[in-house]
């Protein structure tokens, strides 16, 4: 049965969070994700979850505590944006290193210098290769959505990795949207038990966590990681479609928009989504072929989704709400570019970096990737990366 809330991002994901009622929270506060644990701790406070709920001194110390907790036999979850996400670099490292299946809700945020507040994606691309599986939602209801899969994902056995999921930086946290949300049995028993395969409390069957890993086995531990990533694909697919079975919402790796006959296309991931769905249908009434594809799981990277998905396209431009310094592109555009090479797909394939610190990308501006890829399909050329809002 379906309750229709009005939350806004930040009170989608502690909902979400209030009911998969896991064990442990661990979190310091940080603009704009402190609405997350605030309201969580509020939960807590008034008797309806009984988590233990840990405010430390610092974001190193939260990921610390609830890599200590999932090792422990604890369903562990935290949140932070930002510099937070960047303080507790360490431990995501440890953590997806250990197999320990935290979800994590990650508001994104630019990182400093100098200080923002607003939106990008540099934090959570900082930490692509860090072994974390990513969710990039597009509005609130993805957000509380895509938390409820997550602990799935996570804890599905062939996984067993830490799940980020991605929320937009005010964008989405601090708007307020209408939200379909399930009742708490239905996603309790959905996301089910989560049983330790090898909990550190199990003091007749005794473990070691972080002992010393050099030569001798280091490199197959880095095998065995890189194989569940890959093993998470065909889960987070199957997920999606098990909650769509409960919910009516279906999700995949992509999301694919007017992209049966399209000629161009757009690549975009979190909010932006929505703003290139309302240019493509746009452009659609004024008789272009034109198609959106959005990139729900950043990490595992949908390469044969992907490939299928541009196959007939005459030219495809990529957005990225991030920059990679020195790099050919933003990371999503390194990605695509790389998904694609010695395939036989030879299109254009543009680049925008656009929205870093917040800066709001409006249709107009994000109609000129269509009218470029037009004329680089006829022979012109364009710079590898090029910026979209850019004063001056």
């Amino acid at each position: 049965m379906t309750k229709i809330l009005a939350l806004t991002g930040a009170d989608a994901a502690a909902e979400a969070m209030r009911q998969v009622h896991p064990d442990v929270v661990a979190a310091y506060p940080i603009t704009p994700q402190t609405g997350i644990v605030q309201t969580y701790s509020s939960f807590v406070a008034d008797g309806l979850v009984d988590t233990e709920m840990v405010t430390v001194e610092s974001e190193h110390s939260a990921m610390s505590a609830v890599v200590g907790a999932a090792s422990a036999g604890a369903r562990a979850m935290t949140a932070t944006s930002a510099n937070g996400l960047a303080l507790m670099w360490e431990i995501v490292y440890i953590a997806a290193s250990y197999r320990l299946p935290i979800v994590a809700p990650v508001v994104n945020r630019a990182l400093s210098g100098p200080i923002n507040i607003h939106c990008d994606h540099s934090d959570s691309m900082g930490c692509r290769d860090s072994g974390w599986i990513q969710l990039f939602s597009e509005n609130t209801q993805e957000t509380y959505d895509n938390i409820i899969q997550a602990v799935k994902i996570g804890e599905n056995k062939d996984v067993m990795l830490p799940v980020m999921i991605t929320l937009d930086g005010f964008i989405i946290s601090h708007v307020m949207e209408r939200v379909e949300a399930l009742e708490d049995e239905e996603v309790s028993k959905f996301v089910g038990t989560f049983t330790a395969k090898y909990p550190l409390l199990d003091v007749d069957n005794p473990v070691t966590y972080g002992p010393l890993d050099l030569q001798d086995y280091y490199f197959e531990h880095k095998r065995q990681q890189y194989q569940a990533m890959q093993n998470s694909a065909d889960v987070i697919k199957n997920v999606g479609k098990e909650f769509g079975a409960l919910s009516g919402r279906y999700y995949d790796l992509l999301e694919l928009h007017k992209m049966e006959d399209a000629e161009f296309a757009i690549i975009a991931l979190g909010s932006t989504a929505g703003t290139a769905k309302y240019l493509v249908d746009q452009m659609r009434n004024e008789g272009k072929k034109v198609g959106m594809i959005k990139i729900r799981s950043f990490r595992p990277f949908p390469i044969e989704d992907l490939r299928l998905a541009v196959k007939k396209l005459k030219g495809l431009s990529v957005l990225d709400r991030s920059i990679s310094f020195g790099a050919k592109g933003g990371p999503v555009f390194v990605e695509v570019e790389s998904a694609l090479f010695r395939t036989g797909i030879d299109i254009p394939v543009l680049n925008y970096i656009y929205g870093l610190g917040g800066r709001d990308i409006t249709p107009t501006e994000m109609r000129i990737s269509f009218s470029d890829l037009e004329k680089a399909v006829k022979g012109e050329k364009f710079p590898a990366v090029q910026f979209i809002g850019l004063r001056g």
